[in-house]
């Protein structure tokens, strides 16, 4: 104890520093915006203007996103990082230029930056196919994914304090709005997401019709031939399977795997399922998994009207005290938790055994990590909705998807050998890189960003600085 005392002894904190820069890594993330041609891109949509101190309304737009990487949750802390690296990114912008430009994305202009952004993504995932290890392929259960792009779907809810256009009741007894989104799993990327009132369905297919065929939008056409769509029990409706059956195509396989509600005839076809029948499960690394079981129903008839080809694969658990809450008499009566996934996979081209129940069990609850990602994106600007503005909500919604874009992108593209932070979440990248303290200061007719060199990820920040400058720039 008598070591630590005194530490702050003659330390005089005053706020006189010069030359100094908080949250560094912002130029990272805008460097990378340009270089990869998002501000460009963004700005060939965005509407003009004309007249003194008009303002280029790209970098606007790209610096909110660059600040929701940083941590900022409204305009006001977006115009405070802004007006604090004006010397970085020259004169700053009010949050009334920034709430201007975001009211100025109507409907057509949010289209054409979605556009742009599958543009933009294109060259991206070029980049990615040309770096060490290239693209980043999934692997479930110890088998690799090659080609095949993952799209997992789920639904959030953004609470609100205050009474916002489209804010509702929600069915977790909250209040607020209830987006649904789509991310590709093998970059982490949101792909797209739909602004919805509290009150919107968890299943209504309309909007999950609407937000994938947005996805596949963005998706490259390079990448489109094999696509498996990944969506909890929300997604078990006629209309949407029907709708993923018939995007399968001379040139375009489409599989999917969804959840199922267990009802009285999924029971009564569980129940004729021979003991031999089940096989152990899998855990995500390949391993089986003791006490959890798998079975297939299919040809059990256990419900008429569905799509020719469909699949259910049932998976039982001795009960728990977890499971209490909401079992059916079968249930209690066989002393197991069953649940069920609905998925038309007969087979998936080059992955051998994909055709087995006990893998594509598993491929479907991989699809948990989509709640990661979730997370992820209310971390970079969607835990809150700035304004009682639906329209003006929608374009900080989108904006946030750059933001969750750059973030992806740089750790992909910058970061893809470092394993501390190839797959680091924003709180930890935020304590590592972006929020790094540095100088700027001027010699020999240039500006120099210096990095305190006992920081143990200051190396890091470099080798990202030198390899989003090398990267070929966006035409």
């Amino acid at each position: 104890m008598a070591e630590t005392a005194g530490w702050d002894e003659r330390l005089a904190v005053v706020a006189d520093g010069k030359g100094l820069v908080g949250h560094a890594g912002a130029v990272l993330l805008r460097r990378l915006a340009d270089r990869v041609g998002l501000t460009a891109a963004v700005g060939e949509v965005l509407p003009g203007g004309i007249g003194p101190g008009w303002r280029d309304r790209a970098p606007v737009l790209v610096q909110l996103a660059v600040a929701m990487v940083l941590g900022a949750t409204n305009l006001a802390e977006g115009e405070a990082l802004q007006a604090h690296h004006q010397r970085l990114f020259g004169p700053a912008v009010s949050d009334s230029m920034t709430r201007r430009t975001l009211a100025a994305m109507d409907t057509a202009v949010r289209n054409g930056v979605a556009r742009m952004r599958a543009r933009v993504r294109r060259h991206v995932w070029t980049l990615l196919q040309l770096r060490p290890g290239g693209f980043p392929w999934l692997a479930v259960a110890g088998k690799y994914l090659h080609h095949w792009i993952v799209i997992d779907m789920d639904a959030t809810i953004i609470t609100a304090a205050s009474k916002k256009e489209g804010a509702a009741g929600t069915f977790k007894k909250s209040f607020g709005h209830h987006p649904l989104a789509a991310w590709c799993a093998n970059a982490g990327e949101c792909l797209t997401m739909l602004l919805r009132p509290g009150n919107a369905g968890s299943n209504t297919a309309s909007d999950h019709i609407r937000v994938l065929s947005d996805a596949l939008v963005q998706i490259p056409g390079q990448s489109t031939a094999k696509i498996l769509v990944r969506v909890d029990g929300a997604g078990a409706t006629h209309e949407l399977l029907r709708h993923l059956a018939a995007l399968n195509t001379r040139r375009r396989t489409m599989r999917f795997t969804t959840g199922w509600t267990l009802t009285e005839a999924d029971e009564q076809a569980i129940a004729k399922l021979p003991e031999e029948a089940w096989e152990t499960s899998l855990k995500q690394n390949g391993e089986v998994q003791e006490g959890y079981f798998v079975a297939e129903l299919s040809g059990l008839n256990t419900r008429a009207g569905w799509i020719p080809g469909l699949r259910l694969i049932v998976r039982r658990v001795k009960l728990s005290g977890r499971h209490l809450k909401d079992l059916t008499g079968f249930e209690k009566k066989t002393g197991w938790k069953y649940s069920i996934t609905a998925t038309n996979i007969s087979k998936m081209t080059r992955i051998p055994g994909s055709h087995q129940a006990q893998w594509i069990d598993v491929l479907a609850r991989h699809h948990a990590v989509v709640e990661d990602e979730v997370r992820t994106n209310k971390a970079l600007g969607l835990r809150n909705l700035p304004s009682k503005s639906y329209a003006l909500n929608e374009s900080w919604m989108l904006t946030a998807n750059l933001a969750a874009d750059l973030d992806a992108w740089l750790r992909l593209l910058a970061l893809h050998d470092e394993p501390d932070l190839a797959d680091a979440e924003p709180d930890t990248m935020r304590f590592r890189l972006y929020h790094l303290p540095a100088r700027l200061s001027r010699h020999a007719r240039r500006r120099w960003l210096r990095i305190e060199r006992t920081w143990p990820w200051a190396h890091a920040f470099t080798t990202a600085w030198n390899r989003i400058g090398d990267l070929p720039a966006f035409t």
